[in-house]
């Protein structure tokens, strides 16, 4: 990670720090006024955006949220946040709200990126911009996809699978839902890299909702794999973190590999402790602000920059990226505490306690 993508990121950590929020906990659609997350700016003619996010289950989603609010608020908008609490029909309801109310973009983070195209379709035809953040909707002609390079973070988790285990070895898959289109394209990028190398998948299992402890309940479940098998692909910290759980119980963990995505501050507690090899840090700093920035600039028709484009199946739809970055034991300083993710006490709060 480079010098400016760090001080960015320090900037924008600072920022958030000291912006103000109106915090309002509502989890279905609410009325005028009502949001989960607004910015504290002026009633004005300002640019308008709702958000309706999956859920909040994944520690990550509550600094995606008040990055993008924050940066937001300082360019003049105002952002109404909903979560549907993964609850598919939920996230149509509050698109047809954020539709009635005219708003001038929607920002959308799927429950399930193959079931919202009637909505867009409904938002662009009453001249709304729709944003698909971290997740494409697939076949619905967004008008912007940015995300992380969900590939390299499945490229990343194999590397790590072939440097830990250079003759070949039985690993276990577990997964985030199939409805998320980032777990195929990290499936992707993972199968794609370890080709070659001797590594089977012995099983694969998909948990339904991110819910972490489905990763726990399948190894409970599967315990002549959980003892034998010669590490864990997870979709995500929680998952991993989960499954390092049951492995403690069986006095395993630290003596496999089990990587992971997100670089929650567990997980980097649990790199700093040995039970987790590896996550991999999405900058979110700068998906979350460029993201609200993306967000004015189509809503005023300012012409977008450094944008490329990818097929959600039917569609070459706009495509910004961002690049994750692999995190181990090796980095986790510089990448993380340096450019101040995660604070140094709190990650090595239990090594240090």
């Amino acid at each position: 990670m480079n010098r400016t993508l760090f001080t960015h990121i320090k900037k924008m950590t600072s920022v958030i720090m000291t912006a103000v929020l109106t915090v309002s906990l509502v989890t279905s659609c609410g009325r005028a006024g009502e949001s989960d997350v607004e910015a504290d700016v002026p009633e004005d003619d300002g640019v308008s955006i709702g958000m309706t996010f999956d859920s909040f289950v994944t520690e990550r989603w509550l600094k995606d949220r008040d990055i993008f609010v924050t940066t937001a608020g300082a360019g003049g908008a105002t952002v109404n946040v909903q979560t549907a609490n993964a609850d598919v029909d939920e996230q149509k309801r509050q698109m047809e709200y954020f539709i009635e109310e005219g708003v001038d973009v929607i920002v959308v983070i799927p429950v399930d990126s193959d079931s919202l195209s009637e909505e867009v379709k409904k938002a662009k035809d009453k001249g709304i911009k729709v944003i698909a953040y971290d997740r494409m909707l697939n076949d619905s002609d967004e008008d912007l996809y940015i995300s992380f390079n969900n590939e390299s973070v499945g490229r990343f988790m194999a590397e790590e699978m072939i440097k830990a285990l250079p003759k070949g070895g039985r690993i276990v898959k577990i997964n985030g839902p199939l409805k998320d289109n980032n777990v195929s394209l990290v499936n992707k990028g993972f199968d794609k890299a370890i080709t070659g190398h001797g590594i089977t998948v012995v099983d694969e299992f998909y948990c339904d909702k991110w819910i972490g402890e489905e990763a726990f309940e399948y190894m409970a479940s599967h315990p002549d794999l959980a003892r034998t098998a010669d590490a864990f692909m997870c979709g995500n910290d929680d998952l991993a973190g989960n499954t390092i759980k049951y492995l403690s119980e069986m006095k395993r963990a630290g003596k496999v590999p089990v990587v992971g995505q997100d670089a929650d501050l567990e997980a980097c507690q649990r790199i700093v402790a040995g039970t987790q090899t590896m996550t991999v840090y999405k900058p979110i700093e700068v998906l979350a602000s460029k993201a609200a920035e993306l967000a004015i600039d189509m809503a005023e028709g300012r012409e977008l920059e450094n944008v490329t484009t990818m097929n959600d199946g039917t569609y070459n739809v706009p495509y910004y990226n961002v690049e994750p970055v692999m995190v181990d034991v090796h980095n986790l300083d510089s990448v993380i505490i340096d450019s101040g993710f995660h604070m140094r006490d709190d990650v090595y709060l239990l090594k240090e306690g």
